[in-house]
């Protein structure tokens, strides 16, 4: 199975905000959006991305002052990205060894979406699923 498959079902929406974003601002739209990353964006251009982590770190560094600062300061922006003709097994390959929850996923430059863990591993059981169950009928004589 495609990445653009599973885009196809869970959806291509993506919650971006500016760097000049607070953190104050990012973790109410984490809230609101039950997410639990925003991918940071200036002109459509993929900048860096806020997750929960990021937020967590801030945090246990500054507590103090971390909602006044700008995600475009705490963001990570070394990213880790996928395509849209990556194999869920070879996402969910990249994504645990450089243990990331959150995948933006790209199509000549472009963002398409993006993919958390839990998507990536609902993917996996759905086609594993289905997998058993053509085997369960191939053994049960259902097909020739």
């Amino acid at each position: 199975m495609k990445i653009r498959n599973v885009l196809d079902q869970k959806g291509y929406e993506v919650v971006t905000v500016p760097p000049s974003f607070s953190v104050q601002d990012a973790m109410r739209l984490l809230v609101e959006h039950n997410i639990g990353s925003v991918v940071v964006t200036d002109d459509r251009k993929i900048l860096g991305i806020l997750t929960e982590r990021d937020i967590l770190r801030l945090a246990a560094a500054d507590a103090a002052t971390m909602v006044n600062r700008r995600v475009d300061e705490v963001m990570t922006r070394d990213l880790v990205v996928g395509l849209l003709e990556d194999s869920v097994e070879y996402v969910m390959e990249i994504m645990t060894k450089n243990r990331i929850r959150h995948l933006p996923i790209l199509d000549d430059g472009w963002m398409q979406g993006i993919l958390s863990i839990g998507d990536v591993v609902n993917a996996l059981r759905h086609k594993v699923e289905a997998e058993n169950r053509y085997m369960r009928d191939y053994i049960q004589g259902k097909y020739p």
